[in-house]
């Protein structure tokens, strides 16, 4: 078997929908991220700085979707301390995982990303789910945490509270969150992570 094809780099064919700046609220660090519609579906593309570990992070990311808001592919550019690493993951139509050409047969079935280092990738599940006030659903993500760029898989659930609010929780509940939102799901306040600080459409 074989991983499905790459998409090509670069600024995507469509148009911006959003753009926002968030910091972060427990250790400093700042993100740019873009909301884009592109031809093939929802992309997130972001650039995070942080300091982890005594050392500065940088990182640049972009997620590619399928119409219906499922992942289809994340690539990753690390900085830290003088050394790069990059990440490919890609998902095949059924739900096959692949990372840098390789399969992960672990995350078979796990339907977004979650990149521990943005509080962009909550949108994936937002946007797909379209959960009405009250409902909740169960979602399985790949975690990529950072800054070693190990994989996990990770369950989780989303709970519509009202017209902006979700709660997150994970790991069984011994996470929780409310998180706050736009019209576009994208995170306006992440308590102890992350608080919206500009915006702009498109």
């Amino acid at each position: 078997m074989t991983p499905p094809a790459s998409r090509p780099g670069g600024i995507p064919e469509g148009r911006c929908l959003q753009a926002v700046t968030w910091r972060r609220l427990e250790s400093p660090g700042t993100e740019h991220c873009e909301l884009w519609e592109s031809t093939t579906g929802p992309l997130l593309i972001g650039t995070t700085v942080l300091v982890s570990e005594g050392l500065p992070l940088l990182v640049r990311y972009t997620v590619a979707c399928d119409p219906d808001w499922h992942t289809r592919e994340a690539r990753l550019v690390l900085h830290q301390g003088g050394t790069r690493r990059t990440l490919v993951l890609q998902v095949d139509d059924h739900q096959r995982w692949w990372r840098d050409g390789r399969e992960l047969p672990e995350l078979r079935g796990c339907v977004d990303v979650d990149l521990s280092v943005t509080p962009s990738t909550n949108t994936l599940p937002i946007r797909r789910l379209g959960l009405e006030v009250g409902q909740a659903r169960d979602v399985t993500a790949a975690w990529v945490r950072l800054p070693d760029l190990s994989l996990e898989r990770l369950e989780q659930r989303y709970t519509r509270l009202s017209s902006s609010l979700f709660r997150y929780e994970s790991a069984g509940g011994s996470f929780v969150a409310e998180v706050d939102t736009d019209a576009h799901g994208l995170v306006t306040h992440y308590p102890s992570g992350w608080e919206r600080v500009a915006s702009s459409e498109g």
